[in-house]
């Protein structure tokens, strides 16, 4: 029977967009600024605004948009490319902050202007 992938191996740690179940393989690659973060994140509830936040982070950090099966990152998996993400970044943690921050206003200004249209 062939394989439903073609031939090629399965990742069955690759999804379409950065998993938060990635997210605590990720303390550890940067300094306690950067530790600290990730582990606001990892207590804070499923779907939290500082969960939407840093995926949204996460996404763009590690180009999930532009990720396809069939890439050298998929092929990899998300842990992989995630952890390598955040290592390659060369800014420093407090600039990771900002950018989490950044991300938590948009995602707050997106989730209000879905309650807005909620009202009308």
């Amino acid at each position: 029977m062939p394989s439903p992938t073609g031939g090629w191996g399965y990742r069955s740690d690759t999804e379409i967009l950065f998993p938060m179940r990635v997210a605590p393989s990720l303390a550890d690659q940067r300094g306690p600024r950067w530790r600290a973060l990730v582990g606001r994140v990892l207590v804070s509830e499923d779907g939290s605004l500082d969960q939407l936040a840093f995926t949204l982070l996460m996404i763009r950090l590690c180009g999930c948009l532009t990720c396809h099966t069939d890439t050298y990152r998929a092929l990899r998996g998300c842990t992989f490319c995630a952890v390598h993400a955040v290592r390659r970044f060369r800014g420093e943690d407090e600039e990771l902050e900002a950018r989490f921050e950044a991300a938590r206003q948009e995602v707050l200004a997106e989730l209000q202007v879905a309650d807005h249209r909620k009202v009308m």
